[in-house]
């Protein structure tokens, strides 16, 4: 059995740690099946890579996955006849989205019969879209083009004279071939036009995905097992490590056997823990949890969840699992064998929730907002393992458990210092949903604020100058509990200047960003204000439209239309930066990397920059709205960052933020875009060699 779970826990940890993303996976064919001299049956043949699957034409609820759909032009060379047939698909209930829903494996192939009016050789053109998921991610890529050539016969003009020609109302038709001489100037028009309603497929399509903003995984399991070494130290777990080896120790006949059992002990934990960690990012979805980073509904109810943790390690109430359930659980335990040491594991789980819980929670969303399930398994992994770790130590060398500190009230200080900082974290949350709806509740100024009371109100509880209601008498400051005071109180003295506009680069992504700030050049005028408009170039046409940002440098917002016209007016490259109000990787970006001089100089100096804010909600006038198509529908665009967010999708190609791209006049991508990446000089090379393309052009 040991082997098995140890084969079991290898198996886990190889496959996760390759883990990559997979592009293309659905490879379409296009064929044609003559049926009479006037009629055709277009064939999309698909072939699907495992563990791939793409979903049916049929549309399965509205928060269902998105239909496959086939999109033709408008022609009056021929007409659609019937609606889009697919060969048999799976239908089964899905636990992502709840309902049952039809998706194809290994292949699938589509047909849609047409029937043609002409006598001349004819393309037939549209584009298709598709969702392709495996068990852990999903993929929408922007519409593809498809192009059929037929011949018609004189036959086929003298059917149409005695017919009424009618077009189909199951498959979409998007634009027409008069429309094909409407003149667009520039990219961002050609996608987001209304007039002209087909998507376009960019160069940048072409281009390599960018680098990964997904942390490495030796940092997510480090974050994990610092949780893990945490959770060894409250209340609910610290007893437990001497009664349980003791157990082992006592009712093991030999101590090879005691060793064993302990040793699977803590192989079930760490199976349990990976699991829990695996099951619920694969019910949610770790790009979905990704995705959601920015959603307003989603971090107010983390920000709530948070405070109801911190209140109850604060020791307001316990949260506990029901007691019935529990019992159960530990009946089982009982049994013996690896059955029983298995349930054990498990009891152990339960019981040390309320203290575990938060850590796991807090653990599990920072981790799987990478958009990779391997986050939330390394993160896992290495909670699980500190977790488990005593257990086997100790009951390898059974002597180490008298040089155990017993328990008593440090246990208790553990969790209510545990509570200041969940309560510190919760406030991050608010803080996101208050960024992006543009609120003004949570400006810097009150953040920072609170954190310095939060710090400091734990440093006087670790120095004993109140207690909470569980705490007992404290004698003295032991050291360990000192240096945790001198920890808080650091923090408490090196924010305290963020409220007069210093950067606190400590921080860097997880404070509100300075531009949001009661006074974003620090109290009393100082800061960057002073300068600004010394920085800003003499334009009348174009300054008013620009702003002067933290870091000394020139940008538009929110303005991509005439960043563009500026940059072709004064012949230098354009800077487009994807960017959100709550992207902790953009503001390291903008903390880190653009404050150096060789940065700021090129960014000032060589480019034109401009950001645009993916999660910005601010309303589109009403007469800007856009009706497009969007992950396989027609959508309405009514705000400003889904503008962007659809411009980053359907030109780029790419959804992460933040994401850098340099352009030319002419909107035609000068290198690989680029991901987050915190390296300074790789950043001066990736501009200089798009700097140098664009200089080549002239």
């Amino acid at each position: 059995m040991l082997k098995k779970l140890s084969f079991l826990l290898l198996t886990l940890l190889t496959s996760f740690s390759l883990i990559k993303a997979q592009d293309n996976p659905v490879h379409i064919k296009l064929s044609t099946k003559k049926i009479s001299d006037c009629e055709y049956d277009l064939q999309f043949s698909a072939s699907i890579d495992e563990p791939w699957h793409m979903y049916s034409l049929v549309k399965v609820g509205n928060d269902g996955p998105n239909p496959t759909v086939f999109m033709f032009n408008a022609s009056k060379d021929y007409e659609l006849v019937g609606k889009t047939k697919e060969s048999k698909s799976v239908k089964e209930y899905d636990k992502v989205f709840e309902m049952d829903v039809q998706y194809f494996k290994h292949s699938a192939t589509f047909t849609q019969r047409i029937k043609l009016k002409t006598d001349k050789k004819i393309a037939i053109k549209g584009k298709y879209e598709y969702q392709a998921c495996t068990e852990e991610k999903c993929i929408f890529p922007p519409a593809d083009d498809f192009e059929f050539q037929l011949q018609g016969t004189t036959g086929c003009i003298a059917a149409v004279k005695t017919e009424t020609v009618v077009q189909s109302e199951a498959v979409q038709s998007i634009g027409s071939n008069k429309n094909d001489s409407v003149s667009v100037n520039d990219t961002m028009h050609k996608v987001l036009s209304v007039s002209n309603n087909q998507p376009v497929v960019s160069e940048a399509s072409k281009l390599e995905t960018p680098k990964a903003e997904v942390k490495a995984w030796w940092a997510i399991f480090i974050a994990g097992f610092v949780g893990g070494a945490l959770a060894l130290l409250t209340p609910c777990v610290f007893p437990m490590i001497p009664m349980n080896v003791s157990f082992f120790t006592k009712q093991s006949k030999t101590k090879a056997q005691g060793i064993r059992n302990a040793l699977l002990y803590s192989i079930s934990i760490i199976v349990l823990y990976v699991g829990l960690g695996l099951g619920v990012t694969l019910i949610f979805g770790a790009g979905a949890l990704h995705s959601l980073s920015t959603n307003v509904w989603f971090n107010l109810a983390f920000f709530v969840l948070l405070l109801v943790f911190a209140m109850s390690f604060l020791g307001a109430f316990e949260i506990t699992l029901p007691s019935g359930f529990v019992n159960k659980i530990d009946a089982k335990s009982d049994k013996g064998g690896y059955i029983g040491i298995f349930f054990m594991a498990f009891t152990l789980a339960l019981v040390s929730f309320s203290c575990t819980g938060p850590i796991i929670g807090t653990l599990l969303v920072e981790a799987s907002s990478t958009g990779n399930i391997s986050g939330p398994f390394w993160g896992m992994f290495g909670f699980s393992l500190a977790l488990a770790l005593p257990f086997g130590l100790f009951a390898a060398f059974p002597g180490w458990l008298n040089s155990l500190p017993q328990s008593g009230g440090w246990l208790n200080a553990v969790k209510v210092t545990l509570g200041f900082l969940e309560l510190a974290l919760a406030l991050k949350f608010a803080s996101n949903a208050d960024l992006v709806v543009q609120a003004g509740i949570l400006t810097r100024e009150v953040f920072v604020g609170l954190w310095i009371v939060i710090g400091l109100l734990l440093t006087m509880y670790l120095l004993g100058m109140y207690k909470t209601s569980h705490d007992s008498d404290l004698k003295h400051v032991s050291v360990g509990r000192l240096f945790v005071a001198i920890g808080s109180f650091f923090i408490t003295i090196y924010l305290i200047p963020g409220l007069w506009g210093a950067p606190l680069k400590l921080f860097s992504g997880i404070l509100p960003p300075l531009e949001y700030s009661e006074s974003p050049h620090g109290f009393g005028g100082s800061g960057n204000g002073s300068n600004a408009e010394a920085l800003l170039p003499k334009d009348e046409e174009f300054s008013k439209y620009m702003e002067v940002n933290k870091n000394n440098i020139v940008h538009f917002k929110n303005d991509y239309e005439h960043a563009l016209a500026y940059a072709k007016k004064v012949g230098k490259p354009l800077l487009i930066d994807f960017t959100g109000r709550a992207c902790p990787n953009c503001r390291k970006t903008e903390d880190y990397v653009w404050p150096d001089s060789e940065v700021t100089k090129r960014l000032n100096d060589d480019v034109v920059l401009v950001s645009l804010y993916v999660d910005q909600k601010t309303a589109l006038d009403s007469k800007d709205y856009m009706k497009v198509q969007w992950y396989g529908k027609e959508r309405e665009i009514t705000d400003i960052g889904d503008k962007f967010k659809y411009m980053e999708e359907t030109i780029y190609k790419q959804s992460t933020q933040p994401l850098y791209v340099l352009i030319d006049g002419n909107e035609k991508v000068l290198n690989e875009v680029r991901g987050y990446d915190p390296s300074i000089p790789d950043y001066i090379k990736w501009m200089d060699e798009g700097i140098s393309n664009f200089k080549k052009q002239k």
